[in-house]
């Protein structure tokens, strides 16, 4: 089995190149999904609110769009989440790896799969970049947001040059078809190895 990272800025189009590969048949976990999954389990409510506060709790869990305004904010509430909620996504993917052991290859969807180091754990992988105005629209039409606060949240990720430098793949992600062209000249290239 090949692990195969798959990574990209916010607004990149990495989850739409997920479903692609979803698509063609390849095994694909999304971290952040999961993440979102794992942080209404009652013991990791118990974490987030005895760190940052009960006023982020809601009727239905955890209030993520306060949560993301608060630690976007600050770098250090980031990495306070994050060392609570990265383990966990961990664990998750070991056991979603064994679930697909039959696989050739599955791939691990994560927005900051550089930012954690989890990399170095992957056989390969492939970073989706767009251009900062298009990923900031892109952000914008789909999350509601102002632009401000789409910037806000780039600047606690790589950019898409040092994306680059760390990836074994990079597909431009401005034409959808001529990005999922791409996607299948990446897998014709995984399966030969």
């Amino acid at each position: 089995m090949m692990i195969v990272g798959l990574t990209g800025g916010i607004g990149s189009g990495k989850s739409t190149i997920a479903q692609y590969l979803e698509a063609q048949g390849v095994p694909v976990y999304i971290a952040d999904i999961r993440a979102k999954e794992l942080m209404n389990s009652p013991e990791v409510v118990q974490l987030i609110t005895k760190k940052f506060g009960s006023d982020l709790l809601s009727e239905n869990g955890i209030d993520r769009a306060k949560l993301a305004r608060l630690v976007f904010a600050d770098p250090k509430q980031l990495k306070a989440l994050n060392q609570i909620i990265h383990p966990l996504v961990e664990e998750d993917f070991r056991h979603w790896v064994q679930q697909h052991i039959d696989a050739p290859i599955v791939v691990k969807e994560a927005a900051i799969l550089f930012e954690t180091g989890s990399y170095k754990a992957l056989d390969k992988t492939i970073t989706v970049s767009a251009p900062e105005d298009i990923r900031i629209n892109r952000v914008m039409q789909r999350d509601n947001v102002t632009r401000e606060e789409v910037v806000a949240r780039m600047k606690n990720q790589f950019s898409d040059e040092k994306r680059a430098e760390l990836a074994d793949f990079i597909v431009e992600n401005i034409n959808i078809s001529e990005a999922k062209r791409q996607i299948d000249d990446i897998l014709k290239k995984l399966r030969k190895i």
